[in-house]
């Protein structure tokens, strides 16, 4: 992979270039420009538009765009890997001063020779670059299958407390229903126990009658 992959390179605040590099002539800088028209001025985010077999790549950030244009053989990860290689710089050197007074294409003499710097190490270590990418679009998904294992196990947790609850409820109602049958066991016995009391006291009485009848007919003296 040589550095013809790399194209065209710019940085932009808003719709204004402030740098640009290129060693190739051509008309990729006026479509790269009308692509930054078309950005949307207020989204952080990534866009990619294909056009005669190249690519146009952005990065928006914060009110600023950078841009590169790559052969189409050249993956969008590499592109990527560059611009934001390029925008940790420029915000390191012109964030938060230049960056926001800088007029027209002002930085070309100092930031194009650095574009010109990163462009050469993307694609000097673009093997490598790839195989870090691949490494975490891979650490990526695992986190994302782990994330998503945490949410299953969090609605089987609370599936499991739902059943937890239920079932906590029923053994609460089996004490209360075994305390209501031991109440109803208690008042039946006590109803059960005065009948037998009431037929006993009945008996009792039956017994002193008879015995009162049969010692005044019989006058039970010594």
């Amino acid at each position: 992979m040589g550095q013809e992959s790399f194209i065209y390179s710019f940085v932009a605040r808003g719709t204004m270039i402030l740098a640009e590099y290129t060693e190739f002539t051509g008309n990729f800088p006026s479509i790269a420009a009308q692509c930054l028209q078309k950005l949307p001025s207020s989204s952080n985010s990534k866009f990619t538009y294909n056009c005669d077999h190249h690519t146009f790549n952005f990065l928006v950030e914060d009110g600023f765009a950078y841009c590169v244009v790559a052969k189409d053989a050249l993956s969008k990860q590499i592109s990527i890997a560059f611009l934001e290689r390029v925008k940790a710089d420029f915000k390191k050197r012109y964030g938060g001063g230049k960056a926001s007074t800088a007029i027209p294409k002002s930085l070309n003499k100092e930031f194009g020779p650095v574009m010109k710097e990163h462009m050469k190490y993307i694609v000097d270590h673009a093997e490598e670059i790839e195989k870090l990418i691949k490494v975490k679009a891979q650490v990526s998904e695992v986190k994302s299958i782990m994330l998503e294992n945490i949410d299953k196990a969090i609605d089987r947790g609370e599936n499991l407390s739902v059943l937890s609850d239920k079932t906590e409820n029923l053994r609460s109602q089996a004490q209360e229903y075994k305390k209501q049958g031991t109440q109803v066991r208690r008042k039946l016995w006590y109803q059960n126990m005065k009948i037998k009391l009431v037929v006993l006291g009945i008996l009792l009485l039956l017994v002193l009658i008879i015995w009162l009848s049969v010692c005044h007919g019989f006058n039970c003296t010594d």
